[in-house]
């Protein structure tokens, strides 16, 4: 019935949330390796320059410079370093937590794959059963009709078909329930 579960399980809520969690981690990694690079820029200052206090203000006497401003952490490498560490420790702690999630669902597959068909299988043997204790009760009736038994066998058979419908309807009800856990293991799909 499924052919790959691996491929199956993608689809199921909590290994979708994990494999996100393990690509945002990933992307941190990648900001925090961006830290080594050298940042560009642009600053602006504006203020007055005067050769004496009280000509502040005067004409003449305001400046501004604007320009390009390089910051790099070459003082810092050991921090930047550290801060790439964690992210990557972080990044390999959600990948181990997807590899988790998906094994978890691979095995929720495979245990309710396997109680559907066991269900499946028991459901025809049950049917098998019940046309079998039917057609004996019919036997018993036309027994008793001809005179050959008594109204007791009778009784004895259709109370075996009885069972024997009570057994294939719950049955039934397992294989349906069996069904159902089948669909959710698999994400709804």
């Amino acid at each position: 019935m499924i052919a790959q579960p691996e491929a199956v399980v993608r689809y199921r809520p909590d290994v979708a949330a994990a494999e996100r969690l393990a690509a945002a981690q990933g992307a941190f990694v990648g900001a925090a390796k961006a830290s080594y690079l050298p940042r560009v820029t642009i600053g602006a200052s504006a203020g007055y320059a005067a050769p004496e206090f009280n000509t502040v203000g005067d004409r003449g006497t305001l400046r501004y410079v604007v320009g390009p401003v390089i910051t790099w952490p070459g003082l810092n490498l050991g921090r930047v370093k550290a801060e790439v560490d964690a992210a990557q420790a972080r990044e390999d702690a959600a990948r181990a937590q997807y590899n988790q999630a998906v094994l978890a669902a691979m095995q929720d597959v495979e245990t309710s794959l396997s109680r559907y068909r066991a269900a499946r299988v028991r459901v025809d043997r049950l049917q098998e059963a019940s046309a079998a204790s039917e057609r004996a009760a019919e036997l018993a009736r036309l027994r008793f009709s001809e005179g050959v038994t008594d109204f007791l066998q009778v009784l004895d058979a259709e109370r075996t078909q009885l069972e024997a419908q009570d057994l294939l309807a719950q049955g039934r009800t397992d294989a349906a329930t069996a069904y159902a856990a089948l669909y959710k293991a698999v994400g709804g799909r």
